[in-house]
């Protein structure tokens, strides 16, 4: 069975909260985490796909928030590609592909921040996928812009992993 977390970051913690679900999902199912850039074009012989990225201007990173996120470091981003231009690259996806979206915020009403894993569903949706469980956000902090998860969600990141591996678990046995 092959499970595959794409993620997108560009400080590190998404990075972190896509290794944390991995991390739970492997429990019952080893999983790969990948990031954006070198993420694989052909979805054959997947599984499960779970997508993350940061939430910018309510929803995923687009070229120039990438840009504007960098400027506010004296640090590489981890990611250079985004998480919408590989599903816009992505060719023909499996029929009914099982996925799952996440994504990273700050810990505010959505209707304040938006979800880039909304966006992310609707358009694994649009190819064809089946989404298997609620996009979900992780916390992080904002001060230093680079803050990473905030306390307690990589917990909470593993503990939907598992949860996101017992179901596959169990609908495969």
């Amino acid at each position: 069975m092959r499970i595959v977390i794409v993620y997108e970051s560009m400080f590190g913690g998404t990075e972190k909260v896509a290794e944390a679900i991995a991390e739970g999902i492997s429990v019952s199912v080893p999983a790969e985490t990948v990031n954006v850039d070198d993420a694989p074009k052909d979805l054959d012989g997947v599984d499960l796909l779970v997508v993350g990225g940061p939430t910018h201007v309510h929803g995923m990173s687009r070229a120039a928030t990438r840009k504007s996120a960098a400027d506010q470091v004296c640090h590489a981003t981890r990611s250079h590609t985004g998480l919408r231009e590989w599903l816009d690259a992505l060719g023909p996806v499996p029929d009914g592909l099982p996925v799952a979206a996440f994504d990273t915020r700050a810990d505010k009403p959505r209707v304040l921040t938006g979800a880039a894993s909304l966006g992310a569903a609707k358009r694994l949706r649009r190819l064809g996928c089946r989404v298997v469980a609620p996009a979900e956000s992780f916390f992080v902090g904002t001060e230093p812009v680079d803050a990473g998860p905030r306390p307690g969600e990589l917990a909470r990141a593993n503990a939907w992993g598992a949860a996101l591996g017992a179901a596959l678990r169990r609908t495969t046995v």
